[in-house]
């Protein structure tokens, strides 16, 4: 991949400390998806990307894989497809499976969190802060039409936390004596929506378990995910150069 323009701003020195770090995604939705990709374009030597689901027709207003012709796909090949076709030295892990804490994090330089199924997401997090393990993670982009009210800051330092899903997040990883020490994108702006939607899901993972949980669909709009997602990228690349 040509990564002169990148040279230009960080150098190739930095290129080359980029080249070698290895980045685990979790999540290639519409946060995810974006985060993945500007990684890969930076020139990030190594991906490893984890989601289990397929693309649905109610993906295509907001992730970045997701089309008419890709419906019923899984995102994982997809995008395993599409990084290489950007980077063709990218060397990528695919994970097409359901995290349920069942990970080897051993040469993994920084972990992106894009889940957004609760306990999914608890139990990476605090696996990451128990293990000292760089981490950040989305905390709302769903609800919102506003990327400029995004923000990055401790978890302690959330601005609102009486939004439901960022509550909940926050009052399990007390539960665990985690108030501290993740950083993550949040959002200013108040959620909203029309309708509360919500639906039982079962998910069966490779290794044969049974995950049934319910399911809060949010409303999602083009612009803040894909934000969020970008925002995330740009902090581990901030950190891992010099």
């Amino acid at each position: 991949m040509d990564t002169s323009r990148n040279e230009l701003f960080w150098g190739k020195e930095n290129q080359k400390l980029l080249s070698k770090a290895h980045i685990a995604v979790f999540g290639l939705g519409g946060v995810g998806g974006f985060c993945a990709e500007a990684l890969a374009r930076a020139g990030v030597g190594e991906l490893t990307i984890i989601d289990f689901d397929a693309v649905s027709t109610s993906n295509i207003n907001r992730q970045i894989v997701a089309l008419h012709s890709t419906v019923g796909q899984n995102k994982a090949k997809l995008f395993e497809t599409r990084l290489k076709d950007i980077n063709h030295q990218i060397k990528l892990n695919v994970i097409d499976d359901f995290y349920n804490g069942q990970f080897d994090f051993s040469g993994i330089n920084f972990v992106a969190d894009a889940i957004d199924t609760m306990r999914s997401k608890i139990e990476l997090l605090e696996t990451c802060v128990k293990n000292n393990i760089p981490v950040i993670s989305s905390m709302g982009a769903g609800n919102r039409i506003d990327p400029s009210k995004l923000y990055i800051c401790d978890i302690s330092e959330i601005e609102n936390k009486n939004a439901p899903f960022v509550s909940n997040i926050i009052y399990q990883l007390k539960k665990r004596s985690i108030e501290s020490g993740i950083t993550v994108v949040a959002s200013r702006e108040k959620p909203f929506v029309q309708e509360k939607l919500s639906s039982t899901e079962k998910i069966v993972t490779k290794s044969g378990e049974i995950i049934e949980f319910t399911k809060i669909t949010p409303a999602s709009t083009p612009f803040v995910a894909s934000c969020a997602g970008i925002f995330m990228a740009s902090y581990i690349v901030r950190k891992l150069i010099k």
